[in-house]
């Protein structure tokens, strides 16, 4: 994770310099000590480290396909918001037809999509334990698609940005502003009518 995020690091200043400013710096203990009584469990080893690295993002940002970062401050208000949300409508159980709740105390949102959606690890024992996957607002969770892991999510970001390539299926560009953008296909010309130039690589 923290090899990942040197990387990402490196890329954004060399070609994103505003998008690196909004990365806040490295959590304060007493923070991940907090946010690990609010979960009542560990906090997972590859999100303690990514907060070891960056305690999220200032503001919104499209410096990662699909989501923005949370810090770990916020990381634990959505989790409290979810959990007294998910009470008012069955949202812990499986209802017939999915596979999956609205909601489990064992999933922590890291980041989240621009309508809101988080990303979360999914902490449930198993196989499983480990992977990325959404818990949809007006859905149920979501493990379709699911990464394996927070650390294969970012070390596949960080090979994008460096030597070319997408984020299954979406591509880093940079918008006129200078500002990190990804989106679907490799051939995307303009966003809102404004010219996409193709991310710059190390390779």
């Amino acid at each position: 994770m923290a090899a990942s995020w040197r990387r990402i690091d490196t890329w954004l200043a060399a070609y994103s310099p505003t998008d690196l400013a909004l990365l806040n710096p490295p959590v304060q203990p007493d923070r991940l000590e907090s946010l690990e009584r609010v979960l009542g469990v560990p906090v997972p080893d590859d999100l303690a480290e990514s907060l070891r690295c960056h305690d999220g993002a200032r503001e919104w940002s499209t410096m990662l396909p699909e989501q923005s970062l949370l810090s770990a401050e916020a990381i634990a208000e959505r989790w409290q918001m979810l959990m007294e949300l998910a009470p008012d409508f069955d949202g812990f159980e499986t209802l017939e037809g999915n596979d999956e709740p609205w909601w489990h105390p064992l999933w922590v949102p890291w980041a989240e999509e621009a309508g809101g959606d988080p990303h979360v690890l999914d902490l449930r024992p198993g196989a499983d334990a480990g992977r990325l996957g959404w818990a949809v607002h007006d859905g149920c969770g979501d493990f379709s698609d699911a990464w394996p892991s927070l650390a294969d999510y970012m070390h596949t970001v960080a090979e994008a940005l460096a030597h070319g390539g997408g984020v299954r299926g979406r591509y880093p560009y940079l918008t006129p502003d200078g500002r990190l953008w990804w989106d679907d296909g490799p051939d995307c010309q303009t966003l809102h009518g404004k010219p996409l130039t193709a991310a710059p690589t190390f390779s």
